[in-house]
């Protein structure tokens, strides 16, 4: 009865976040590859730096593992105004009861996401205005935009838009964006100058004392 009642109230935050879902401020991902202390506690770290969305991404995980770690995630981060997004994985999504899914460009389209996830949040990545457009028009919540900057953490990143390329993207769409690649507490300012409502750090935000990075970033976005 006490796990019932457990879910339950975590379901009541769960569509409460989602209703009044800001996507903004500090955003975190999980990277299995640079913790020290695993990615829940980082996880837990992060929210207590002031982390407003948690991602889990581990793309050497099987399917076994990455829900067993969403599952655990759903629960760390069922907290009034903390979303939970699965990255790539609808089904990983669906299954552990996140609050929404992050697809990029070469993962299954937004438009089968939203059938399978109806009033959930679909956030995609973009690096071009092209991209950004398309992705509002097929009903994308929020926009993952970069690489900003060089970044050593995805191998596979294309070359970086710079914030000029971050200032095109911000005046073709309305979409909240949530700027990633290569940013550290130096030219995160920057980044949200030139219009990003969040930003996202890997490398600047693990390893040790990841609370105390999270926070040095969600600084920049109190009044």
């Amino acid at each position: 009865m006490k796990w019932q009642g457990k879910k339950l109230i975590m379901k009541a935050i769960e569509r409460e976040n989602i209703m009044k879902a800001n996507i903004s401020g500090f955003y975190f991902i999980t990277d299995a590859s640079l913790t020290k202390r695993g990615v829940l506690q980082d996880a837990t770290d992060a929210i207590r730096g002031g982390a407003r969305i948690i991602q889990l991404r581990d793309k050497k995980a099987s399917p076994k593992e990455m829900l067993e770690a969403a599952m655990s995630l759903r629960e760390t981060t069922a907290k009034p105004g903390i979303l939970f997004i699965v990255n790539d994985n609808v089904e990983i999504a669906i299954q552990s009861g996140a609050d929404g899914v992050h697809l990029g460009q070469e993962d299954a389209g937004i438009s089968e996401a939203r059938k399978k996830m109806p009033g959930k949040i679909i956030g995609i990545s973009v690096s071009t205005p092209n991209e950004a457009m398309d992705a509002q028009e097929k009903g994308a919540d929020y926009l993952g935009v970069g690489p900003i900057f060089a970044t050593l953490t995805k191998a596979d990143a294309v070359k970086p838009i710079g914030l000029a390329g971050l200032k095109e993207i911000r005046k073709t769409t309305s979409l909240p964006i949530i700027a990633i690649g290569g940013i550290t507490h130096e030219n995160a300012r920057s980044a949200i100058e030139a219009g990003a409502g969040g930003v996202c750090a890997i490398s600047a935000a693990s390893g040790d004392g990841v609370e105390a990075k999270v926070r040095a970033f969600s600084n920049l976005f109190r009044k």
